[in-house]
């Protein structure tokens, strides 16, 4: 619809010079850093805190990034990534929540959708039509995915990244949750304008806005919590952000047919391993709590083979696909495409995955969106 993690705690008692066992640590000597808000608008929930798990006694803080740099950029607070810097201004703080770097993958999803329907005009109307579903897409729905996400991670997030406007105590329980359901009440009017504004008989567009909500929900929160499992987890991920948008923008143009609702759905498999690159920066914690990641269940070795497997078999069998139909051109573009982000995973990727994990998306993604296109004319003609 995605940091650094884990710190050891101990303690000292304030009236005597005994020594308390960390296992039963209290708040008024807790670290700050590790300490929830509880403000309004909801009861206490329950913190993990690092000392208490017995999973963290063989963690060790590898992972670089604990802290925000004092220096820190407001550039990267804006877009919620790493190296942000740390921020008093509500708006701000709500901004840096639904990630906006993770808009771009939704948008693209719904551009490719429009030229895959074969009937997008660069008319007033068609353009309108086409920035109203990316919206809809990027910043109301993955916006809200993003801030779901990061509400039922807080416990995750005290101990990976505890300077995230939520473990931090920047923003309110209730603002947080008020921004939930701004944005995904948002996101489904918007669908439900584009289904009355395309004239459709049935609502399809606002029918995918609700099952890629529920699948933020289950994908986020218990009980299923999909992301416990790396495989299912992932997978949600990927279409998510690349099968739904696609079938919203095609649907909102053209009609959305079998083959392409299973030529997405494969693509989801690359999706799959794109989102296994953000979970070697958290399997400290996902490791403390019992996530079952993938770079937790295989080891940081196998999973990353995984990953870049997926990716790249996934854009192989695609470029087969259209060889077969005859797209030879449309064929031999893709596998071109795909070079590329071989080199930049044994370049980046492969040699360190936590290390160069921003390096290798922003130099290899952009050849990957590309395919999604060059893919998506294709299916076109």
């Amino acid at each position: 619809m995605a940091a650094a993690h884990l710190l050891a705690a101990s303690t000292s008692s304030s009236s005597t010079a005994a020594f308390r066992p960390p296992l039963r640590l209290r708040s008024p000597t807790h670290p700050p850093h590790l300490r929830l808000n509880r403000n309004a608008g909801r009861g206490p929930f329950p913190v993990v805190r690092a000392a208490e798990t017995d999973a963290t006694k063989d963690a060790k803080p590898k992972v670089p990034g604990k802290a925000p740099a004092p220096d820190g950029s407001s550039f990267n607070q804006l877009l919620g990534i790493k190296g942000a810097k740390q921020e008093t201004d509500i708006w701000k703080i709500r901004l840096q929540l639904t990630k906006p770097v993770t808009w771009p993958p939704l948008v693209w999803g719904v551009l490719c959708g429009a030229a895959a329907s074969g009937n997008f005009h660069w008319t007033v109307e068609d353009v309108a039509k086409s920035i109203v579903c990316m919206i809809m897409s990027g910043p109301c729905l993955t916006g809200y995915t993003q801030t779901i996400n990061d509400w039922y991670d807080r416990d995750i997030d005290a101990i990976n990244e505890p300077y995230r406007p939520i473990p931090s105590g920047a923003i309110s329980e209730n603002d947080v949750i008020t921004q939930i359901w701004v944005l995904l009440l948002a996101g489904l009017g918007l669908g439900a304008l584009l289904d009355v504004w395309a004239g459709h008989d049935f609502p399809i567009v606002f029918y995918l806005a609700v099952g890629g909500s529920l699948l933020s929900y289950i994908y986020s929160a218990p009980p299923l919590k999909l992301k416990q499992n790396g495989w299912i987890g992932n997978f949600a991920l990927g279409a998510s952000y690349i099968s739904l948008p696609w079938w919203a923008g095609q649907a909102l143009f053209g009609t959305l047919t079998p083959d392409i609702v299973v030529l997405t759905t494969l693509y989801s498999i690359a999706g799959l391993g794109i989102a296994i690159v953000n979970d070697f920066k958290s399997i400290e914690g996902d490791r403390a709590l019992g996530l079952q990641s993938l770079p937790v269940a295989f080891g940081m070795e196998t999973a990353k083979w995984i990953c870049v497997g997926a990716i790249d078999i996934t854009q192989l069998s695609v470029a087969g696909y259209l060889l077969s139909t005859g797209k030879l051109y449309y064929a031999l573009a893709l596998l071109g495409l795909t070079i590329p982000q071989v080199v930049f995973q044994f370049q980046y990727f492969l040699k360190d995955p936590v290390k160069y994990d921003v390096k290798y998306q922003a130099s290899a993604q952009p050849f990957f969106v590309l395919g999604l296109l060059v893919t998506a004319l294709a299916t076109s003609h």
